[in-house]
């Protein structure tokens, strides 16, 4: 809380919270002694002209009081407000900046939890501690000593009920505090199974799992539920017996303070501004005592939100001293020198000894099982992931030595899952290339055989739902490509981004992407399950749990690879004979 506080706090408006709350507390410890003063000198001795001077005094330090208390009050919600705001972005910018290793670490609903729930919890502590967490305190010690000053002998009734209140909000808190840190942890829960049901809803009708879906969800609810009840029902109790010993400390002070004055050492005047000072102890102690309970659920929140700032990267540019420059849309090779990875924690190697290199112009495809290493290995290109050993080469530099924007700007990359954002075809379309014209989108929806749906659908500002629900997986596909092909650069990565194409819209699209004077110049990289997808390729490289067991042509591997002549072989027996000879041309 102290870091979050040190970083996102304005010092002058945090001085005003402060300077404006410590106003209000002077002239709430004020007034009692007005009252004391009023009661004495003024309605016990009858003197009208000192009640109305000292009445408006009362009026005008009540006023101050307000005013400050006003001022306190803005001060105090909107720098709380401004320090959730910073947080959010802060979260956000951070995580866009995770690589899959960071992301995995958090988790997806997690990480959405840290950037809502706890960010709200720490925005309420933010107002507490501007208000009640400095003004309680400062309240109670200096009641207190006022207190004191006024009628010493008053005071002994403090060291009953002041002892006992402490036990009370010790014990609160000693039961409460751990259940408001797991609640966290069950919003958690709850957000994790309620966004795997919206994703996968199709998939839960199509199984009919609705009925233990929601009792998947039921479950975690009432968790939840429980662990709330329990602890706001701690925190409930809290109040009643704080009111109770409130009551009981001032029939205490009053029977104490009813003998002095019968015995006539003590003024009424005294009595009554004893009782105020004595409220106002007791109100401080049960603010400051509340929030004794609520700061540890922010702390809690706190540490989570500070973890996802604090998370190093692991995949992070290089000192600026030592990077290296390239040439953006210029044509660029691609290498790879005996490259070897490494999930984090795994005993085994992913990718095993890489070696390969392509030059600018031409096509590299990649094939193999499931499960082999193919989006693995393109992965890498962009620095999604960070090799073991070995070396990646862009242009003939190292792609350690250069900024991960300066290598983002050589690359264009179609993901494994056509990811497409709510707006309209155009705004997706400008992720790729934010100038391009709309002669140059249409080129692009051409070259990805998507131009005939987006205009059916109603052009280029045709709306996207999120996720591009409103499309089918092959429509998706095109125009995920078509963002993809927009973008000058030097490297076109599609991986297995035909998958969800027929024969005849997968030949089309790649005679295409050949015939384009943008992708000629460039490397393209061509991941895919299909022999007919990359048998045009200028080199095919066969992976088999993540180690190069071909490389060559279609002609040369079809002819000594028994890997590749496996996968001919079972896609021909499952009909595509036909099909694969027209468009491999074999």
């Amino acid at each position: 809380m102290i870091r979050i506080a040190k970083r996102n706090l304005t010092g002058w408006a945090t001085t005003l919270a402060v300077l404006f709350m410590i106003i209000q507390v002077a002239c709430d410890l004020y007034l009692p002694t007005i009252t004391a003063e009023l009661v004495d000198r003024g309605i016990m001795a009858k003197n009208f002209t000192y009640i109305w001077r000292d009445g408006g005094y009362m009026l005008v330090v009540a006023a101050i009081g307000l005013l400050a208390a006003a001022g306190n009050v803005y001060f105090a919600s909107t720098q709380a407000m401004q320090v959730g705001e910073k947080l959010r972005r802060q979260i956000f910018h951070r995580v866009l900046r995770f690589s899959s290793k960071e992301i995995n670490e958090f988790g997806d609903s997690s990480l959405i939890t840290r950037s809502t729930n706890d960010i709200v919890q720490i925005q309420n502590v933010m107002v507490q501690v501007l208000r009640m967490m400095l003004q309680s305190p400062i309240m109670l010690v200096a009641a207190c000593v006022l207190a004191y000053v006024r009628e010493p002998r008053l005071t002994r009734v403090f060291l009953v009920s002041l002892p006992v209140l402490a036990v009370v909000v010790v014990a609160v808190m000693y039961f409460a505090v751990p259940l408001f840190k797991s609640i966290q942890k069950k919003t958690d829960r709850i957000n994790l199974i309620f966004r795997e049901g919206l994703t996968g809803v199709r998939v839960i009708r199509a199984f009919r799992e609705e009925q233990r879906e929601q009792d998947r969800f039921k479950q975690a609810n009432a968790d939840y539920t429980q662990t709330g009840i329990k602890a706001f029902t701690l925190v409930s109790f809290l109040f009643p017996v704080m009111i109770l010993i409130l009551s009981l400390t001032n029939v205490g002070i009053i029977l104490v303070g009813s003998r002095l004055i019968a015995g006539m050492t003590m003024q009424v005047g005294n009595l009554i501004a004893f009782l105020t000072y004595a409220t106002q102890i007791m109100i401080s102690f049960m603010m400051l005592s509340m929030i004794f309970v609520f700061v540890p659920r922010a702390s809690a929140s706190a540490a989570r939100v500070n973890a996802v700032l604090e998370q190093p990267i692991s995949v992070d540019d290089a000192p600026r001293d030592e990077q290296v420059k390239i040439a953006p849309g210029q044509p660029a090779s691609l290498r790879f020198d005996h490259v070897n990875f490494r999930y984090q924690g795994a005993e085994k190697l992913a990718l095993h000894d890489l070696n390969f290199a392509v030059k600018a112009g031409q096509t590299l495809a990649i094939i193999g099982g499931t499960g082999s290493g193919k989006s693995t290995l393109v992965n890498l290109i962009p620095r999604l992931f960070d090799i073991e050993s070995g070396r990646i080469e862009v242009d003939g530099q190292p792609i350690e030595q250069l900024s991960q924007h300066d290598l983002h700007e050589v690359i264009s990359i179609t993901q494994q899952k056509a990811v497409l954002f709510s707006g309209t075809i155009r705004s997706n379309l400008q992720f790729g290339n934010a100038s391009a014209s709309d002669d140059e989108l249409w080129h692009a929806l051409a070259i990805a055989q998507a131009a005939d749906f987006v205009k059916e659908a109603g052009g280029l500002d045709a709306p996207v739902e999120q996720d591009g629900s409103n499309f089918s997986g092959g429509q998706r596909q095109r125009l995920a490509i078509a963002r993809t092909i927009i973008k000058p650069a030097s490297i076109y990565i599609f991986d297995d981004s035909f998958s969800a194409l027929d024969f005849k819209t997968d030949a089309a699209l790649r005679q295409a992407l050949q015939q384009d004077q943008q992708i000629q110049q460039a490397v393209t990289v061509i991941v895919a399950q299909r022999v007919s997808t990359v048998a045009d390729a200028d080199q095919i490289l066969v992976i088999d749990e993540g180690e190069v067991v071909g490389q060559g042509t279609h002609a040369e591997l079809k002819a000594e690879n028994k890997t590749y002549q496996q996968i001919v072989d079972s896609q021909i027996q499952k009909g595509d004979e036909k099909r694969a000879s027209r468009t491999t041309k074999d």
